[in-house]
């Protein structure tokens, strides 16, 4: 299930009576109601983010009459499909202090391959979470601003303020025009501020305000270039410089050192023992991740990755982009209204096609109470 966006709109409307003054009369004049006293209505409608995919790869239309949509297993009635640009944020995760895969380099390739295969008209923004958060560009239409704003811009930190980061991107994505919203997390998801209350409510703010969340993950890289770098044992044929070697080398830097003129094979033990400690707990961690953020990334209709190499990484932000650009805006009044629901229920929502070869998509429900 792939994407939702709940409008909860409230219109009131309300009209003032003025009493008028009337002219004396001996006779006691009934008063006279006004027909418009205080008149209030109340409208709701539901708007979900869906993806359309035609097997034949184009699609050049969605009508109301091709979707199905069930919310809590009951049939809605389609009031409108729309197509409307949509709003990408880009937070791009700098702090790669203990993962070695992280590079600013290859984060920079993948938002800009991204960004270059968005449809024009589509509002982007990007911003970066090293030793902090910073709005690198804010919102514009303007590729050109946002893939310049990569190129200056971006800079290495240290440790990653990810729950800060998704707290601002909700906050971001809120005040955006109307279309779909969306975020593509790039990162290892590892918040290492250790505040989990504050990184469950910045996601609590995402779920609430209905935004698709993209996610491309460093861990399984990290953790495979982690492995790679720093065994426990290893097999070589450098031997580990003694005291002796070293002032040999010292007394006589052109001499070539009796322990390169052997041709041996030595075991390493790699004793140094508080880092590989700090290093399983940060794998640990990319591990745990990797599970929360595909559960966020599909709750919410959005696509998710966990590549093995830098090829895979880059990749899947033209998949992403295509994604982003496939969605329509499908709305519909629930039948059970929302008034009837307390703040923070949640919704089940199933959409399906009734044209033979069109797949669609969205987020598998949604919260009641969200913007």
């Amino acid at each position: 299930m792939r994407k939702t966006i709940l409008i909860a709109v409230f219109l009131i409307a309300e009209s003032l009576c003025f009493a008028q003054s009337m002219p004396p009369s001996p006779t006691p004049t009934p008063p006279v109601s006004d027909p418009q006293e205080k008149v209030k209505v109340f409208t709701e409608e539901v708007a979900l983010s869906v993806s359309a995919v035609a097997n034949s790869g184009h699609l050049s239309v969605l009508d109301p009459q091709d979707v199905l949509v069930f919310e809590d297993d009951v049939r809605q009635t389609v009031r409108s499909v729309r197509r409307l640009p949509a709003n990408v944020l880009l937070a791009l995760d700098t702090g790669g202090e203990l993962n070695p895969a992280m590079r600013v380099s290859v984060t920079r390739e993948i938002a800009t391959r991204l960004i270059s295969n968005l449809q024009s008209g589509d509002r982007i923004a990007t911003m970066q979470f090293g030793s902090s958060v910073e709005l690198v560009q804010p919102w514009t239409t303007n590729k050109d601003d946002v893939l310049h704003a990569l190129q200056t811009k971006l800079i290495s930190g240290k440790r990653p303020q990810l729950a800060e980061a998704l707290t601002e991107a909700a906050l971001q994505l809120s005040q955006a025009p109307a279309g779909t919203r969306h975020l593509v997390l790039i990162t290892d998801g590892v918040d290492l501020s250790g505040d989990s209350s504050a990184l469950n409510e910045a996601i609590v703010k995402l779920l609430r305000g209905n935004i698709t969340v993209h996610v491309i993950g460093y861990g399984s890289l990290g953790r495979k270039q982690i492995d790679k770098q720093n065994p426990l044992i290893k097999i070589t044929n450098k031997k580990r410089k003694s005291a002796t070697d070293l002032a040999q080398e010292i007394m006589d830097p052109t001499a070539i050192p009796e322990y390169k003129k052997r041709n041996k094979l030595y075991l390493v033990v790699d004793t140094d023992f508080s880092r590989r400690k700090a290093l399983e707990e940060y794998k640990d961690a990319t591990k745990f991740s990797e599970v929360w953020l595909t559960s966020l990334a599909e709750e919410t209709g959005g696509l998710v990755f966990m590549p093995r190499s830098i090829a895979e990484m880059i990749s899947p932000a033209g998949e992403i982009a295509r994604e982003i650009d496939s969605q329509y805006v499908v709305t519909y009044t629930p039948k059970r209204p929302l008034a009837e629901s307390i703040t923070g229920e949640y919704r089940r929502v199933n959409v399906t096609s009734v044209v033979g070869g069109l797949t669609l998509s969205a987020r598998r429900g949604y919260v009641v109470g969200g913007p």
